[in-house]
């Protein structure tokens, strides 16, 4: 190289600094989107309840309203929905009142048979660690009575806070079944005219999507709790409607959602039953993860989400990290509803081109 010469960057390293700066950029927007989410993370959720609330009932909605007016119509179908939804709730409290006494004098019972398997072959646990594991629990109680007295009291405030997310889901459902379509016409309306047919496509894409897998998870879920409220019920287990409500909401984390929710299953069964149904219960876990891997998934969700189970599994933990439980449930519908957006964007690309004279 002559003196004074600039010097020359391979082509290699010119695509590797131009990719690197815009990701630098995508991973600083990505970073603030998420900054804003957490810090505005209850009207986040009511946002997305309400679109999940939307999805569910704007079909019913509009069959309502081929015999009322559109007002009517979309309060007739959240009170019917809000009324079979707190039916179901009273039904489960009635079942756990009615098993109450009995299910005292079971768990009490099962937590004898519990230590009494744990002393024998193989485990041989000395009698007196279960003894003094049983006082430490209520000495630790007891110490820290104001500690969990403070914790009961911040957990009335969690309540407060998620009443009045779903009052404000509830409130974004109503705006969103009645008159949804005109709200997402007027959005496109304040956007620049070269970037409608776009958003347009994406916004298809992302709705087609996201119903389709709200639809589909809560088919999955039903047909889990199904299962295994039945199958708690043949096998005398107590509490089997309650376990089966555990199920349907666990369902909505994929993966890894129905194996907690059996998890807790076998544990009452072992409590109540013995270890012999307890056992039965875990295997219980793997054919219901079967069937619904290999059978229900496939069946129901393969037309809306077409995602590698390694990326579902991926979406799962990084949404737990995230933000919970909540991040959990989110992550596979936002990351299905990305993908298909861009899926729908590269085929909008390639047929503008394919429509397009060629050159010369």
């Amino acid at each position: 190289m002559q003196p004074g010469t600039p010097p020359t960057v391979t082509p290699f390293l010119r695509t590797a600094a131009a990719y690197a700066w815009r990701l630098l950029v995508v991973g600083a927007l990505v970073y603030s989107l998420f900054a804003v989410l957490g810090r505005f993370h209850e009207v986040g959720v009511a946002v997305f309840l309400g679109l999940v609330i939307t999805a569910l009932l704007r079909p019913v909605a509009d069959v309502v309203a081929r015999g009322l007016p559109r007002p009517p119509a979309v309060a007739l179908t959240l009170l019917g929905s809000i009324a079979l939804v707190l039916g179901a709730l009273a039904l489960v409290g009635e079942a756990v009142a009615g098993e109450r006494t009995t299910l005292v004098r079971e768990f009490r019972d099962g937590i004898v048979r519990i230590e009494d398997w744990l002393e024998r072959p193989p485990f041989r646990v000395d009698p007196g660690a279960l003894t003094g594991l049983q006082d430490k629990v209520g000495a630790f109680v007891s110490s820290h009575r104001s500690t969990l007295v403070s914790e009961a009291l911040s957990g009335a405030g969690h309540l407060v806070a998620v009443l009045t997310t779903l009052a404000l889901a509830l409130f974004c459902a109503v705006f969103f079944i009645h008159s949804g379509d005109r709200q997402w016409v007027w959005f496109q309306a304040q956007l620049p005219p070269s970037a409608r047919d776009r958003v347009a496509v994406g916004g298809r894409a992302a709705w087609r999507t996201f119903t389709g897998y709200t639809h589909g998870i809560v088919l999955v879920a039903a047909v889990n709790a199904v299962l295994v409220g039945v199958a708690l019920w043949l096998l005398g287990v107590p509490l089997a409607v309650p376990l089966a409500l555990l199920e349907f909401l666990a369902a909505f984390i994929p993966l890894i959602g129905s194996p907690i929710a059996l998890a807790v299953a076998a544990v009452v069964a072992l409590a109540s039953q013995g270890p012999l149904v307890a056992g039965i219960v875990v295997a219980l876990i793997v054919v219901i993860g079967q069937i619904e891997g290999h059978l229900l998934h496939p069946l129901v969700m393969s037309w809306a989400v077409r995602l590698h189970p390694l990326v579902v599994a991926i979406s799962v933990i990084a949404g737990s990290i995230a933000a919970g439980v909540v991040g959990a449930v989110v992550a596979v519908p936002l990351v299905s509803v990305v993908w298909s957006v861009h899926t729908a964007l590269r085929k909008a690309r390639e047929t503008t081109a394919e429509a397009l004279p060629p050159e010369g």
